[in-house]
């Protein structure tokens, strides 16, 4: 055979093997877009490139696989449940402590799960594996908690923070098959009949983060014991 056949065949080849490498590639990112949405985005601009952050959510999807995260007992759900709402009754007069309050709730939820507690952004990045649409909350209001403990966040800050702790919560605390089984009756201000009463100074749809993502918007039958807000 002559050698200018070989050449093409070589040709082709690579050809064949670059094409191939390529749609795999591609697979792989949209897996990664699809799984981490909003995240995905976030890790290129951080990692300044596509090709490093999708090694890191990589890395996170293999961090998580090791560990084993389990469902709350029915028992323990409702007591966080209600542990919520006392932190949500006491923003009315104490928002910051309790922007603070509901950071170690969350705190406390995540580590009874089996989450390892150390480096936040490192839980943060474990978080965005399981529930991505809502960890960019978690990031937020926990900058504001911490602007709070230094008397540095302002009352529509806290009020943010608290609803955004709220989404994350209320994802937690949801039942092994994905379904809210605890439910809570009305809080304060909240009685049959009461529409927009909320003693909390409260508004999930304040704007377009929280009528996405609020407790309001989360499945039927939800366990996060809020007031209508």
């Amino acid at each position: 055979m002559a050698a200018w056949v070989w050449i093409l065949i070589v040709i082709a080849a690579v050809v064949v093997v670059a094409v191939i490498a390529m749609a795999a590639r591609q697979r792989r990112t949209t897996a990664l877009r699809q799984r981490f949405g909003p995240e995905y985005d976030r890790a290129v601009k951080d990692r300044q490139g596509r090709r490093p952050a999708e090694a890191d959510l990589r890395d996170r999807e293999k961090q998580r696989a090791q560990l084993d995260i389990r469902p709350l007992p029915e028992d323990i759900r409702m007591r966080f449940a209600e542990a919520w709402r006392d932190v949500q009754a006491r923003f009315v007069d104490q928002p910051s402590e309790a922007v603070v309050a509901a950071d170690r709730l969350v705190h406390s939820v995540m580590e009874t799960r089996g989450y390892p507690m150390g480096d936040f952004d490192a839980q943060a990045d474990l978080v965005s594996v399981d529930h991505p649409d809502v960890v960019e909350n978690y990031r937020f209001a926990h900058g504001v908690c911490e602007r709070a403990q230094a008397h540095q966040a302002s009352t529509e800050d806290l009020r943010e923070a608290l609803l955004r702790y709220r989404s994350l919560f209320g994802e937690l605390l949801k039942a092994d098959d994905g379904q809210a089984t605890v439910t809570a009756g009305p809080g304060p201000g909240n009685t049959a009949g009461q529409k927009g009463t909320d003693r909390s100074g409260l508004n999930p749809n304040a704007d377009g983060h929280d009528a996405a993502r609020s407790p309001d918007a989360s499945t039927e039958g939800t366990e996060v014991p809020h007031e209508r807000l």
